[in-house]
């Protein structure tokens, strides 16, 4: 029963998006939920959900009474690792809260870039990036969650030192006055070099 079922505190994913838990409960309206939720009990008939939150969010919304679950004896240890891979392998999970999930599998749970790397299936590089928004200062942050189109600004405006300037620069990749190359000028005080031209009219001298 969906009433028996409650949220883990320690759930480490940030946000639910609103629009894509109703296109799931008009599915779940039509179908059923197509895969259990895992859950364990924490008391008699009574349990704490370990993976499938978006699920059973859903399937609220959808006016279900019951959902397809299975139970399991797991440790809170287990609980939480499980439910962080299980978010990480979503494909609309925000950077933000990927990092965030990169990061606790790390500091909580001693896992090494590589070994995590191996775990979820992405290469070292690529988890490496990722925690560098862990640790990112609010304005870098705010930009990316605003525009996920902008994690190579990010990474970038990272090299700034200068809080304000930094904070001037996010500023205006969040309004689409500056591309890649453009921030990267203005980082390392280059002025951007228009591009040249060459006409192909008389390249052998004789006009």
């Amino acid at each position: 029963p969906l009433d028996r079922i409650e949220s883990n505190p320690e759930q480490p994913r940030l946000a639910f998006d609103e629009t894509t838990l109703e296109e799931l409960a008009a599915s779940i309206r039509e179908h059923g939920v197509l895969h259990p939720i895992l859950v364990r009990p924490i008391g008699e008939n009574h349990f704490q959900l370990i993976a499938g939150e978006r699920r059973w969010r859903a399937s609220k919304i959808a006016g279900s009474a019951s959902i397809p679950a299975l139970v399991e004896d797991i440790d809170d240890d287990t609980a939480l690792e499980i439910s962080i891979i299980e978010n990480l392998q979503r494909e609309d999970i925000s950077p933000l809260d990927e990092a965030a999930m990169y990061d606790r599998m790390i500091r909580d749970h001693g896992y090494s870039i590589r070994k995590l790397a191996d775990k979820i299936g992405k290469d070292k590089g690529y988890l490496e990036n990722r925690l560098r928004l862990a640790d990112a200062p609010p304005e870098v942050r705010e930009l990316v969650s605003l525009r996920k189109d902008t994690l190579s600004h990010a990474y970038e405006l990272m090299k700034v030192d200068d809080p304000k300037k930094r904070r001037r620069l996010a500023d205006q990749v969040a309004r689409g006055e500056l591309t890649l190359i453009k921030l990267r000028d203005k980082i390392e005080g280059r002025r951007s070099r228009p591009v040249r031209v060459i006409d192909d009219i008389g390249i052998d001298g004789n006009g």
